[in-house]
């Protein structure tokens, strides 16, 4: 596809960037780069605020498809998503809390949700207002995920009909700051693998039956949290598509996940590789090490690679249209980050090992920027699917090969 930028995009450009220059002053601008993988915890209540003055401008759900009506957000191509992506990393603007909302729930509903449902949730969105979090992995259920327990039982009850969730998820990103969940559960008792599983909107205010707690990590902060639900309830017009229909609403939602929402993703990259490339070239690591250059130079190809095969997945209407595509795009961007990873470490060398601040009770060690980049790298390969899981699917949809056998 033609990915070059018209006058009207330019246009978008400065209005994109003189709004941001206006409002990243004070405690937004004190929390510039705050936030991303590695440091979720950081400025949580600033960076919430931040999220409503992005809904104040219209700054949220650009790309949402207007068919069924407008939330009171601003409309932009694709490529002005991209053009208003690249301003806020050059802003240094902080880390999004609501991107699980905008960027998984919102296309979600847009596609299998009812209008009702999308005339809930969706200006809350668009407003900054309601943030949510995914429950779908758990202890033993994670890049296996049609290996799902957790059940929902329909009931009747003064207020109508809804349905009862008991069972833990695990690694949810904000469950401790989100107002909602969206929640993959077994709906039909003795179901087995991808049949009898449903999509439900879960609220997470509700004490006693929901419990939240904080995985901490060995750097002393939490990123991430196990959720326990103990009878907490969905309204049964809070289910997205059919009872038994989950598998597919999730996998939908993960194709987004996995595919076309890593082009805004890689933004980020970019702005990580140069990080990497900077210090290499000031410490003269390039210079010494003729391997280490040959490496530094194929991040910055094959993160270019990555671009265009992001850019060619945009140019179909859905990330779907091409079979494997979203487990391509996850297997190109976890194993490349990883190595990125890795090569700050290497650049930096034995420096790498130490922290920016002596030990403290509270905190262990406190991590920078580029350790939190070798650290939580590690894990690229695993979450959201493991390379082993995306490989399967290729070997499935792509290549048409047999399905593996499971027992």
């Amino acid at each position: 596809m033609d990915f070059g930028f018209t006058p009207q995009d330019e246009e978008f450009r400065a209005q994109a960037r003189t709004w941001l220059a206006e409002r990243l002053t004070g405690d937004y601008a004190a929390a510039a780069g705050q936030g991303g993988p590695g440091s979720e915890h950081q400025a949580t209540t600033v960076r919430r605020r931040w999220e409503r003055e992005l809904g104040r401008g219209g700054w949220i759900g650009l790309g949402w498809d207007r068919a069924r009506g407008t939330f009171g957000n601003r409309h932009a191509t694709v490529v002005q998503q991209v053009v208003w992506a690249e301003e806020y990393a050059r802003a240094g603007a902080p880390a999004r809390v609501g991107h699980i909302g905008e960027n998984l729930l919102a296309p979600t509903l847009l596609a299998h949700g009812t209008d009702e449902q999308c005339a809930r949730f969706l200006p809350a969105v668009a407003r900054g207002e309601e943030l949510w979090c995914q429950g779908y992995s758990e202890p033993d259920a994670g890049s296996d995920l049609a290996a799902v327990r957790t059940s929902a039982v329909r009931e009747s009850g003064p207020a109508g009909s809804r349905y009862r969730i008991t069972g833990q998820k695990i690694w949810t990103s904000l469950a401790h700051e989100a107002d909602w969940c969206f929640v993959l559960a077994r709906t039909e008792p003795g179901s087995h693998r991808r049949r009898g599983l449903s999509f439900l909107l879960v609220p997470m205010d509700q004490p006693g039956r929901i419990e939240v707690r904080p995985i901490r990590q060995m750097s002393g902060t939490a990123e991430f949290n196990e959720v326990f639900f103990d009878g907490a309830l969905a309204k049964a017009g809070h289910l997205v598509g059919a009872e038994g229909d989950g598998w597919r609403v999730a996998t939908a939602l993960l194709a987004r996940e996995r595919g076309v929402s890593t082009l805004v993703q890689q933004i980020g990259f970019a702005a990580e590789l140069d990080q990497v490339l900077g210090l290499a070239l000031a410490e003269g690591a390039a210079d010494r090490d003729p391997v280490l250059r040959e490496e530094l130079v194929r991040a910055w190809a094959e993160l270019r690679t990555m671009r265009r095969h992001a850019l060619r997945t945009l140019g179909g209407a859905d990330s779907t249209a091409v079979p494997g595509a979203p487990s391509v795009a996850k297997l190109l961007w976890g194993g490349w980050h990883q190595r990125l990873g890795e090569l700050a470490v290497r650049v930096r060398g034995a420096a790498a090992a130490l922290g920016p601040r002596d030990w403290t009770p509270r905190l262990p060690y406190e991590l920078d920027a580029l350790q939190r980049l070798f650290l939580f790298t590690r894990a690229d390969t695993l979450y959201g699917g493991s390379d082993e899981i995306q490989r399967d699917l290729i070997a499935q949809h792509a290549l048409g090969l047999p399905r593996e056998a499971h027992t």
